[in-house]
């Protein structure tokens, strides 16, 4: 359970608890057999300590935005202050100072080069995704970039692919792909009831870093949203603090989806402490991003009475640590269960990890579930 406290500002989470109750019983295949493993994600990605706070943060924010930061200062105080009677965020006395591992191989880049093999007609794709494992092995000849994958087991996998090794959740399905070979996503005929995306929006930090690949807004709208979503699903947008990209999600994107705007909400970095990451009234980097959230509708816009069965609460917030790892959000499996049917499909787009149950997609898909990201403890061979 990943979900610390809640109240009517929203949630405080705990991000470590719902990665690792996924791999608490793993499978690694290897060419000399298989052997059984409990996998946890490395707990020094989630000990962010130290606050970039100033000492006096005084300047107010004006307009529309003096609410939003009313309503994140009242309602992270309010929540972390109830964490903090609980245990949590009271600063982590056993922190881990092992050193964060380099990054690995760029899958980005291997999606490039896939590009460069000769393309595959729509005869030869196969209609049903391919298994990860089969006969107790990884399957052979396993194709990630052109054919969606599934792992149906209950139990996590530790399996090597193109050279590396990577550590997959149970019953779960991923396609490492760009815009360009999204036809096998499509060709994989589910409809989702929640869709969840973190798109790589232009900034002038992401192109001085160069840490990934961004995209103009622009092309956003070649998603095919409609083709994946079945009525009143639930989209949900992962916003950078640059207005003009907030305004193009609600008055552009979502409308040329058929997608209602029914909230607004806000993640919250705070340190082990319970401190916000950055001053809250910073100009250059935010403690909080905002997630909009919308409603597909086919067709003509729902009645009121309609719009009262969908609609969620505004403003909620999601305080969390964040991870060290760019780009690394929480999972929102959690706190978006209430609003979604039991035993929903959920998709999520530009993804860069896996999640048990749901189906990914993205040049990046399996960036944090390489083993390096993982302490593996061995329970015996089978």
């Amino acid at each position: 359970m990943s979900v610390v406290f809640q109240n009517s500002s929203g949630w405080v989470l705990d991000a470590l608890p719902l990665i690792n109750g996924s791999y608490q019983r793993c499978v690694r295949i290897g060419k000399g057999g298989s052997s059984l493993l409990k996998c946890s994600f490395k707990r020094q990605y989630f000990q962010t300590s130290k606050s970039y706070y100033c000492q006096s943060p005084t300047a107010a924010l004006a307009g529309g935005k003096a609410d939003v930061r009313s309503v994140i200062l009242e309602g992270t105080k309010s929540l972390v202050a109830s964490a903090q009677s609980r245990g949590y965020l009271n600063g982590d006395a056993d922190a881990e100072k092992e050193a964060l591992p380099a990054p690995e191989c760029g899958l980005a880049a291997l999606c490039e080069m896939a590009k460069e093999l000769p393309p595959v007609d729509d005869e030869e794709l196969k209609e049903h995704p391919q298994l990860l494992i089969t006969d107790g092995s990884c399957t052979p000849n396993i194709d990630l970039f052109t054919q969606v994958t599934e792992h149906n087991s209950d139990c996590g996998a530790v399996v090597p692919l193109m050279g590396q090794e990577y550590v997959i959740p149970p019953h779960t399905a991923f396609l490492l792909s760009d815009f360009t070979r999204m036809k096998p996503l499509i060709d994989y005929e589910k409809k989702f009831d929640l869709i969840v995306m973190d798109p790589p929006w232009e900034n002038k930090s992401v192109k001085r870093s160069r840490r990934y690949g961004s995209l103009p807004s622009s092309q956003l709208k070649r998603l095919p949203i409609p083709q994946f979503t079945s009525p009143n699903c639930l989209v949900v947008t992962w916003v950078t603090n640059r207005p003009s990209h907030l305004r193009f999600v609600c008055d552009e994107l979502y409308p040329y989806w058929n997608v209602q705007v029914v909230a607004k909400w806000f993640w919250v970095k705070v340190t082990t402490l319970g401190q916000f990451v950055f001053p809250l009234d910073s100009q250059h980097k935010k403690p909080y991003e905002t997630l909009v959230l919308g409603r597909y509708h086919p067709s003509a816009p729902p009645s009121t009475s309609e719009m009262k069965e969908v609609l969620l609460e505004d403003s909620r917030l999601i305080v969390s640590v964040p991870s060290a790892l760019h780009s690394h959000k929480p999972s929102l499996s959690e706190v978006l269960k209430p609003y979604i049917r039991p035993g929903a499909e959920c998709l999520e787009l530009f993804a860069r990890s896996l999640q048990p149950g749901w189906t990914s997609w993205g040049n990046e898909v399996l960036k944090f579930q390489h083993k390096k990201r993982f302490r593996a403890l061995s329970s015996g061979s089978r």
